[in-house]
Parts: structure tokens; C-alpha cells; sequence
């Protein structure tokens, strides 16, 4: 029996009709607009956030995500890693775009939003149908050896994992973010790492920029060069807790761009924006759906 935590969206109070009037004006008046998204925009898909007060992994459980240099040095975290994930990962791949990115999808082909910068690693902006979209940590659909150049898709590699661990069954105690789950940490000493098929190495891991990583510097150009290009930047479902995303926003800030925020709880860029909206994405996207005739 698998027991999975359904509410991942945090309380929120409903959307005004001013705060919605507020941003659609935002938007339709943009010239060039790039949208930084972050966890609070797949919630809605059942993908639930860190920091979120009642429902992020943070407030109900002592788990952390796996730091970088533990993953890179460690074996027992790897294995901790891989057996987690092998048992979240069917769940996390079957999560849907939810009606915030299928707008954002839809925008994109209207000529609304230049351009998607996700802090994400979910790909729901890409299943929903955006294109212009740069995953600015990476995605948990790719795996990659660390030692030689072996890659191959996740959901292949969910096969391979099987091969190693043919009776490796965990019941599933939290979905929690980024393909990962909470499991009987006692049954983890039973599973079997997989090692690369090409060098045999166990330094196989997810294309994710793990806590405690740089982004790499060309993706972090190429994104300044996006939100440089735009006369203004909609922050979606971001608290901007992490520097990767927030300083484009202060970069934004220093060139007079318009900067607007739609995120249900407090961000560390409410005291720089032009706009906070204080609702959930979901709410404003369906209602900017209906009233701009978009399809999605």
C-alpha cells in the first residue's frame, strides 16, 4: 500500500479582482516578458515545495535534500539517493502539467512571454508545450556518469535499476520534491547501486544541480541575456530563497525593469518588486486564460 501525501498547495487567501487587474496589465502591457518560475507553480500538479509553512518538505519532516559534495564523496549516500528516487520516480513521472504552465504554453504562442526560466526539474512546462524554456537546475529526466560520458534517459534507467534490485519493494512514507520519497531507511542497506553499463563506476546522477552546486556559467549568461532582453519579469510561484534565481531579479532591479511577483507566501524580492500578487498561480492564469481568449 502505497500512502501519499495529497495536499501540497499551502493556505492561501483567494485572488482580488484588483490584484488580478494588476497583473494582466502587467502582462498585456510587457514588450518583451520572461517568467522565472519555481515550486509554488507545480504544487497545483501535486509536486509539493521545500519551504512552504505546513506542506513543504521542510515543515513536516527532519528529511533534507542530498547535498552535492555528499553525493560526489559519499557511496552510502548514493545508494540513499538512488534508492529513494527509484521508488519515487514512477510517482514524480506521472505528475501533469497543471493549468499554470498550460497557459504559460499557450502565452508563448500568442507572443506573450519570450521566454521560461524554471528553477524546476519536473519538465511540466515542456510536456504543457513550451519551447523557450531554460531549466536553470537542471531536470531529473536525464542521467549522466560522472566519470565517463554515459547518458541515458530516467525512465530507461528505471529499468536498469530494476536489473540490479529484482526484489527491492518500499512502501512509499512522502512523496517529496524532485523525483525523491521518503522511505524505511532500514530497507535502503538492501539496495543495490547501479554502476555505469559503459566504466562500471557507481558516479551515475540525475542531470540536477544538487544543493550546494553552481549553475553552470553559460546557462547563468544565457539566462541574463534572456531577462536583460525583457522590459519586464514575472516571477511565478518563487520564494527567490536560493541566489540562482534571485539574482536575476536584483540584476533586473539595477537596469529599472518592471519586476512583478505572484507567489502565495513572502519572497526575498517583495521589497524590490513593482507588483506582489499574493495568491495561487493556478487562480490567475485560468482567470488571464478566460479573459485573453487564450486555448490550453
Amino acid at each position: 500500500m502505497v500512502r501519499i501525501l495529497q495536499k501540497c498547495v499551502p493556505r492561501h487567501t483567494a485572488l482580488t479582482t484588483y490584484q488580478y487587474d494588476q497583473l494582466e496589465r502587467f502582462i498585456t502591457e510587457a514588450k518583451s516578458l520572461v517568467v522565472l518560475t519555481g515550486a509554488g507553480l507545480s504544487t497545483e500538479s501535486g509536486i509539493p515545495d521545500y519551504r512552504s509553512e505546513g506542506v513543504g518538505l521542510y515543515d513536516r519532516t527532519k528529511h533534507r535534500p542530498i547535498q552535492h559534495m555528499e553525493f560526489m564523496t559519499d557511496a552510502k549516500a548514493r545508494q540513499r539517493y538512488w534508492a529513494r528516487n527509484f521508488v519515487g520516480f514512477p510517482v514524480f513521472i506521472e505528475k501533469k502539467p497543471n493549468i499554470s504552465h498550460s497557459v504559460l504554453a499557450a502565452m508563448e504562442k500568442h507572443n506573450m512571454v519570450d521566454w521560461v526560466i524554471t528553477q524546476n526539474v519536473d519538465r511540466l512546462h515542456q510536456k504543457a508545450g513550451s519551447t523557450k524554456v531554460t531549466e536553470l537546475h537542471g531536470t531529473t529526466n536525464i542521467v549522466t556518469c560522472q566519470r565517463c560520458n554515459y547518458v541515458t534517459d530516467r525512465e530507461s534507467f528505471q529499468g536498469y535499476i530494476q536489473s540490479y534490485n529484482s526484489e527491492f519493494v518500499a512502501e512509499i512514507i512522502n512523496v517529496t520534491p524532485d523525483a525523491d520519497a521518503e522511505i524505511d531507511t532500514e530497507l535502503i542497506r538492501s539496495f543495490n547501486t547501479p554502476l555505469c553499463p559503459d566504466c562500471g563506476s557507481d558516479l551515475l546522477k540525475p542531470q540536477v544541480v544538487f544543493f550546494g552546486a553552481n549553475v553552470g556559467s553559460e546557462k547563468v549568461e544565457f539566462c541574463y541575456e534572456r531577462v536583460r532582453a525583457a522590459d519586464r519579469i514575472l516571477v511565478a510561484g518563487s520564494s527567490l530563497h536560493v541566489m540562482s534565481g534571485y539574482r536575476f531579479i536584483l540584476d533586473s532591479k539595477k537596469r529599472n525593469k518592471e519586476i512583478a511577483i505572484l507567489n502565495i507566501g513572502t519572497t526575498r524580492a517583495d521589497h524590490v518588486t513593482n507588483t506582489k500578487i499574493t495568491a495561487r498561480c493556478g487562480e490567475f492564469f485560468e482567470l488571464f486564460r478566460d479573459n485573453n481568449l487564450l486555448e490550453s
